[in-house]
């Protein structure tokens, strides 16, 4: 079949599944995000011809009536996510909800249903819970993908992650791949997250946890570029509007926040809103250049209030890109030594415990570890990828003494966390699961061994 063949069947192909997906005015969705003690948000993506949006909801034991709350915002336009807020609910309670479009509840063929926090502290031990993670889901859409090989891989790896019970789960960025046809223009921007986020194989794992995300270069804008993108505010609109985060930067800038579930707390960072370029100069005359920013001095400031409020047995500081591997060719916060060098510094001289990094990008998994004379050591769980094309180590990579023995992982896998065990004697357990569910390594870390040494 020749090529202008292959194109004009493909999209046929494309303008079918859109049709059928979008007949009931529907593009994706529904799912539940940020959701609270009492309260939970609701989003969907609705086609232009839409006139109203609503959630009809109620707990799935005892006899409340149905509450029915209609969306507010504007509808009509080339994109239409939606996020409806549900108040007022009761704790450690579950809710099963359905979306009415133009007066007609949606069945979208799976459960939708989010079961809000339970107020546990001062009054029990802290819950043992489960959380899933990663990064890098690559969606092909061949027309506008680079010649050759697909670079997505098998996307049922979500069907997966769909079927493994979890509290919640954190997208560590490259959560869509924009493309040249995208990142110039807003459209594009919010082209590229409509077409990935309707994907037909994420709709049931969406909704079948809550959700929660932060972002790297690909979904950002075009690939490594940092805080000189000049969409970076439309692209910030952009992810506002296609998550469910508690919150997104300050004084309208940055996505960065925090989640808080059982006593974990993950800190959910922005590697690229207020990120230096990567070949600006890192010294300047043997100095470290104080110019050159991973966080920026807004952000960074309020990591370090977080973490110091923060009383959550377990702090992730979940971002985008590794923070400690001293062997990477490739992005790294050792590459930006002022505001490293300032996070180390803070984080020893105050006696913060319990820290891990959780980081994505790198197309590999594994766990790297950084010693500390005197203090306990850190540790950087790197999680991906999801589907995109895997990258495997070289070089000096290869045989990183900094790494755990045994979690080099160079295939697709999402990570599963689990945290359990009793008041001072709490484990944290990393899985990285495979495609079809098979554990590719593992790793366990106790609270007492993220503490310093009496």
């Amino acid at each position: 079949m020749g090529i202008k063949k292959s194109i004009s069947l493909f999209l046929l192909l494309v303008s079918i599944t859109v049709a059928a997906q979008n007949k009931n005015g529907l593009v994706s969705g529904p799912w539940a995000g940020n959701v609270e003690l009492r309260n939970a948000t609701i989003w969907a993506e609705v086609t232009a011809a839409v006139k109203n949006v609503a959630v009809k909801y109620h707990a799935v034991t005892g006899n409340a009536a149905d509450k029915t709350i209609y969306y507010k915002g504007e509808l009509g336009n080339d994109f239409n996510p939606v996020k409806i807020e549900l108040n007022g609910l009761d704790i450690n309670t579950t809710y099963t909800y359905s979306l009415i479009i133009d007066g007609k509840a949606i069945n979208p063929g799976f459960a939708t249903k989010f079961s809000t926090k339970d107020l546990w502290q001062f009054r029990k031990p802290a819950p043992d819970f489960t959380f899933l993670t990663g990064s890098c889901a690559y969606f092909n859409e061949p027309i506008y993908d680079r010649p050759g090989k697909p670079y997505g891989g098998d996307s049922s790896i979500f069907e997966t992650m769909a079927k493994t019970p979890a509290a919640f789960h954190v997208w560590l960025g490259d959560n869509w791949y924009t493309r040249e046809v995208d990142y110039n223009t807003k459209w594009g921007l919010n082209y590229r997250a409509s077409h990935d986020r309707s994907t037909p194989v994420l709709q049931q794992f969406m909704a079948s946890m809550p959700q929660y995300s932060i972002w790297d270069d690909h979904d950002y804008g075009p690939n490594d570029i940092g805080k000189s993108y000049i969409l970076k505010d439309d692209s910030r609109k952009v992810f506002i509007d296609y998550s469910c985060n508690p919150s997104y930067g300050q004084k309208g800038e940055g996505i960065y926040s925090v989640v808080g579930y059982s006593d974990v707390d993950v800190f959910l960072t922005d590697d690229r809103y207020f990120r230096s370029e990567d070949d600006m100069p890192d010294s300047m005359d043997g100095k470290s250049n104080p110019d050159k920013t991973y966080f920026g001095k807004m952000q960074l400031d309020w990591l370090k209030n977080a973490l110091l409020f923060s009383k959550a047995t377990f702090k992730v500081i979940a971002t985008g890109g590794q923070i400690l591997n001293p062997f990477s060719d490739f992005e790294c916060m050792r590459y930006y030594s002022a505001e490293y060098n300032e996070l180390m510094i803070f984080l020893a001289l105050n006696k913060i415990k319990g820290v891990l990094f959780f980081t994505g990008d790198r197309h590999h998994s594994e766990v790297i570890k950084q010693e500390r004379p005197g203090l306990y050591p850190l540790y950087d769980v790197t999680n991906s990828p999801y589907t995109s094309g895997v990258g495997r180590v070289r070089g000096d990579e290869l045989n990183n003494p900094a790494r755990i023995p045994g979690t080099l992982i160079e295939a697709q896998n999402f990570t599963k966390v689990t945290v359990s065990g009793k008041r001072n004697e709490r484990i944290m357990k990393i899985e990285f699961i495979g495609i079809k569910g098979d554990k590719l390594g593992e790793w366990s870390i106790g609270e007492k061994e993220l503490q310093l040494s009496k």
